[in-house]
């Protein structure tokens, strides 16, 4: 059975740093494609930034790049996001994705992704 928990949602400052972390089961991190989306309050969902092992390509998106990073840990299977210099903007749901066998190009794309999580809560607020 395939599963992905997030944690490492909270409450921060403007500023702030937070790390996100997905613990993946039931397959591994060597192919497909795995990744961040968020969606803040009367917005539709987007892809933060995302991995795909397939290909060995990372994307971001234009309004992270440079303050997320996206990390694999494939010994504890797991992928972490790491949120620098947060910005107020940056306050949603945010949710892990998966497709294992996913091999495209379009991986950031939300509409590709078979398996999520149940989303971690991020506020970033003074």
């Amino acid at each position: 059975q395939i599963q992905l928990v997030e944690t490492g949602g909270g409450l921060v400052q403007p500023g702030g740093s937070l790390r996100l972390s997905c613990a993946a089961s039931g397959f591994t991190l060597d192919y497909g494609a795995i990744g961040w989306f968020r969606q803040a309050p009367g917005k539709e969902r987007e892809a933060v930034s995302v991995f795909s092992a397939s290909l060995d390509q990372t994307w971001y998106g234009d309004s992270v790049q440079g303050r997320f990073t996206i990390l694999r840990d494939t010994a504890k299977n797991t992928v972490y996001l790491q949120m620098n210099s947060l910005k107020p903007d940056d306050t949603g749901v945010y949710y892990c994705a998966a497709d294992p066998w996913y091999a495209g190009s379009r991986y950031y794309e939300a509409a590709r992704y078979l398996y999520w999580g149940q989303g971690t809560q991020v506020t970033v607020s003074s």
